[in-house]
């Protein structure tokens, strides 16, 4: 586990690494560059997880378990809003599901934590999820990119939870027609780092009204670009960092 500047979350968990490419967010996701420098240092945990293409590291398809980490979150104290597996997907068909049932015990032993899980295989987190209990401190959310990919969030509906989020980063494309009925918490985030492809100020402002039809919190994250501090996180003047009802940020 590690602290992080994701601005909507406090540290990053990672019980497992490695991914595989499945949608234009992909493209030019900052995992898998991490995962790449992390094997060039000698890491054993991200060995042989990312290949070049190009000047790029892209992903393998090779997923490793990290039976070890399971126990970190029980060191940690202090209360912390949690980003489970920001260098994989726990719900990538190479996971088993006996090991997500090990995931799910270790957050139930760790109350003083919430966990944010995100995935881009929100289908298989509704099955897989379904003989787990659902635990309080447990938000589930998936990614949307673009408008080929809202029927993500009809599979994330699918799938009981304390907390529904979504998590529209990249945003490359219009979303206009997303339903967030059922949908506590929506964060938009344009890409950021090299090749880096813009957002529209008009997507975000189809995300923010879509947000206040369905009571869901708004979550405006960041511009991005190359130099994403450049651009800054002020949407329309100022800061949003709505939080799902009941919670504050930290």
């Amino acid at each position: 586990m590690a602290d992080t500047s994701i601005e909507w979350t406090d540290a990053t968990w990672n019980p497992v690494a490695g991914c595989t490419v499945i949608s234009p967010g992909c493209t030019n996701c900052y995992a898998m560059r991490m995962a790449a420098r992390l094997d060039a240092m000698g890491m054993k945990k991200y060995r042989g997880l990312t290949r070049k293409s190009g000047k790029r590291a892209v992903w393998t398809g090779r997923v490793r378990l990290d039976h070890d980490a399971l126990g970190i979150p029980a060191g940690w104290k202090k209360p912390r809003r949690i980003f489970v597996n920001s260098m994989s997907d726990l719900f990538h068909e190479a996971v088993p599901a006996e090991f997500v049932a090990d995931v799910w015990r270790a957050m139930q032993a760790t109350p003083q934590h919430t966990y944010q899980i995100l995935t881009k295989r929100p289908d298989r987190m509704a099955d897989v999820t379904a003989s787990l209990p659902v635990l309080p401190n447990v938000w589930l959310g998936t990614s949307v990119e673009s408008e080929d990919y809202l029927g993500r969030i009809d599979d994330l509906r699918k799938a009981d939870a304390a907390v529904r989020f979504v998590s529209f980063e990249p945003l490359i494309g219009s979303v206009a027609r997303a339903n967030l009925t059922g949908i506590h918490w929506a964060i938009i985030g344009g890409e950021s780092g090299p090749r880096s492809r813009p957002m529209a100020e008009e997507w975000v402002a189809e995300i923010e009204a879509a947000c206040r039809k369905a009571t869901t919190a708004f979550f405006f994250k960041q511009w991005g670009g190359v130099r994403k501090k450049d651009t800054g996180r002020h949407y329309r003047g100022r800061t949003f960092d709505e939080m799902p009802r009941g919670v504050a940020m930290s």
